[in-house]
């Protein structure tokens, strides 16, 4: 079984500018996951996939292939990872002849996943052969974020739950909350035959979950969250 780790870094950070190369405790923050993804050592091929020459340069100085340049088209800021890591696995088979059989992503925006977690991916994909398209990784959401504290409000202020009952007749003590789990975007694996079906699509119709430490959690889109990813990777750091 053929897997290809791919890390997808695109130029263009409205919120957090040029976050990918951006230094993050001491270096790049593209850095931490190319680290991981060697450390882990179970990619068969371990590519970054951009359209910035500055980012593919940086890459490529920490020891991830940069085999091509991204076409401006998959960079935008309204692409999809999925036209990236399609373009990725065309250009692999026509160019080197490298078809792989899953697709294991590692977005730089998340550097709190450790090497343990790939292989523990890796490992899932051995044993459930044919019987998943794909594994999320995923997070406990913490009760505070629950569904059911949603509240909407109304015109003078006046505040209902989201469903439009009153606070009154939906009181639940949170230790009583169903548990519930969020995408936390550290790792994403796809079978590589789902990119090429009647309905192309990343995920296919049986994806896993794989639940993952809340302190390893980090998904950075703003400043704010940059600033919390540093004292969470701190703390992963000095334990």
């Amino acid at each position: 079984m053929k897997i290809l780790g791919i890390i997808t870094a695109r130029g263009g950070s409205k919120r957090v500018p040029r976050k990918n190369i951006k230094e993050f405790l001491g270096k790049p923050l593209l850095a931490w996951s190319i680290e991981i993804g060697k450390e882990a050592d179970v990619f068969d091929r371990f590519i970054l996939t951009t359209e910035d020459k500055e980012i593919a340069e940086i890459g490529k100085k920490y020891g991830i292939e940069v085999p091509f340049m991204r076409p401006k088209e998959f960079a935008l800021d309204t692409s999809k990872s999925f036209d990236a890591i399609r373009h990725a696995v065309e250009w692999l088979k026509e160019s080197d002849n490298f078809y792989p059989d899953w697709i294991i992503l590692l977005e730089p925006t998340s550097p709190g996943r450790r090497p343990f977690h790939i292989r523990e991916i890796v490992e899932i994909i051995k044993n459930n052969q044919g019987k998943i398209d794909s594994i999320i990784s995923i997070s406990k959401l913490p009760s505070h974020y629950h569904p059911l504290k949603v509240l909407k409000m109304e015109n003078g202020g006046l505040v209902k739950r989201q469903t439009g009952k009153l606070i009154r007749e939906t009181e639940i003590r949170n230790q009583d909350f169903p548990e519930l789990y969020y995408s936390n975007s550290a790792i994403y694996a796809f079978r590589t035959g789902n990119l090429f079906g009647e309905n192309p699509n990343l995920w296919g119709n049986k994806t896993l979950g794989y639940l993952m430490d809340e302190k390893y959690s980090m998904d950075i889109d703003t400043l704010e969250d940059w600033l919390m990813a540093e004292i969470k990777m701190r703390k992963l750091i000095d334990n």
